[in-house]
């Protein structure tokens, strides 16, 4: 399962850079995700489905990156940690590069943890948590 998961967000890597390009696969970007999922941020717990109001939520953020000057995003590293033999947790160690108006491009680290699941051939995420990006954000005078 290592192996997939690895696969599975290399793929998301490149998919997330050619979105940030502007060249947004929507049916990609969903691809990644199971059915169903949950999310959870400092703000609260969220649930959805796979589907039209995914895809929404994908384009709406993906031009908020734009926006905000969000020129890459890159994974520094993928640590996975087996719960069973379906399932695990993936540690995503990012880096975010954003321009700033009059002021040099910064760079900013951050985690999100992934879950997992492998039923078939290809690992899906059915959730994943992440901190305050917001907060993040303000304190570098992004946004």
């Amino acid at each position: 399962m290592e192996k997939q998961v690895r696969d599975l967000f290399e793929r998301y890597e490149r998919s997330f850079a050619r979105g940030l390009r502007g060249d947004l696969d929507l049916d990609e970007a969903t691809s990644f995700y199971a059915e169903a999922f949950v999310a959870a941020t400092p703000v609260g717990v969220m649930s959805g489905t796979n589907g039209g109001e995914l895809k929404l939520a994908i384009e709406q953020g993906y031009a908020h990156y734009r926006a905000i000057g969000t020129r890459t995003m890159r994974i520094r590293d993928v640590g996975i940690t087996p719960i069973d033999e379906h399932h695990c947790v993936a540690r995503v160690a990012w880096t975010a590069v954003y321009g700033r108006k009059e002021r040099s491009d910064v760079a900013i680290d951050f985690d999100v943890h992934y879950l997992v699941q492998m039923l078939g051939e290809a690992p899906l995420i059915f959730g994943w948590i992440s901190g305050d990006e917001r907060e993040i954000l303000e304190k570098h005078g992004i946004g």
